[in-house]
């Protein structure tokens, strides 16, 4: 697989993410192809990753041997339309975004070799979450190579594709739902007397045993959190729940299928 070449349709965040995660395992085939409109956006991109050929339209990303669609939902349906000549029966496409199916996919690309992978954050440092779909079509051998190169990237495994929105809001989007409280839980401990140091420590370590104590305690929920009788931020609680109720299942319904 690493022999392959590779194309990126889009030159964003997740272009990014697979790029540093697999240089990291020097996964990298010799060819890179990527399509950015974004004159910055792609100038960056190089400087960081060498390895990448700027192209200047998207049928030229499209194609090498393995395809990466890294564009937003609304933008994929005519991204396929511009790049469906360019591709080959045997090339492998792979798309990033969530609501597009594979049954829509396949209604304009030639190639039955697809598959849509909802991608972690995490993979950036190759600690990935990243469940993966294929069409019934994608040939047996392929798509354990295809794992293979992408588990490289962290756990990717292969789920039914009408769970991925699922784990849209659920994976791939939950970092974003906490990072600014750890961040706030930083400043705190910088403002009570700690040290850059011992606040990265303390915050850091007190995240990490507080989710094996959920997780691996044997406890309920209810019993973990009830292990700490003073809650400071309590009275908000309910109205934070009802928050992440309201805004995810509404997120949830827009990407969905």
């Amino acid at each position: 697989m690493k022999s392959k070449s590779i194309g990126f349709i889009g030159g964003g965040r997740i272009t990014r993410i697979f790029l540093q995660g697999l240089s990291e395992k020097k996964a990298l085939p010799e060819v890179v192809h990527v399509f950015e409109p974004n004159a910055e956006t792609i100038e960056v991109l190089q400087a960081d990753f060498p390895v990448v050929t700027a192209v200047t339209t998207a049928p030229e990303a499209a194609a090498q041997g393995i395809v990466f669609i890294a564009v937003h939902p609304p933008v994929v349906m005519e991204t396929l339309q511009a790049i469906k000549d360019a591709m080959a029966e045997e090339t492998l496409v792979i798309s990033l975004a969530p609501k597009i199916s594979l049954e829509k996919m396949a209604s304009i690309l030639p190639t039955k070799k697809l598959a849509r992978m909802i991608p972690n954050v995490t993979s950036y440092i190759n600690e990935g979450y990243n469940p993966i779909a294929f069409a019934s079509e994608f040939d047996k051998k392929e798509k354990k190579q295809l794992l293979k190169f992408l588990k490289k990237l962290g756990k990717t495994f292969e789920t039914e594709e009408a769970k991925l929105e699922s784990y849209a809001i659920v994976s791939a989007m939950l970092p974003t739902y906490f990072w600014f409280q750890w961040q706030a839980m930083h400043d705190v401990a910088l403002q009570t007397g700690l040290s850059e140091k011992e606040a990265n420590k303390a915050v850091k370590a007190s995240l990490e045993k507080a989710i094996k104590l959920y997780y691996k305690s044997g406890l309920t929920p209810a019993e973990v959190m009830d292990l700490i009788p003073v809650k400071p931020i309590g009275e908000h609680e309910t109205e934070i729940t009802e928050m992440y109720q309201t805004k995810l299942m509404g997120l949830f319904g827009k990407i969905k299928p």
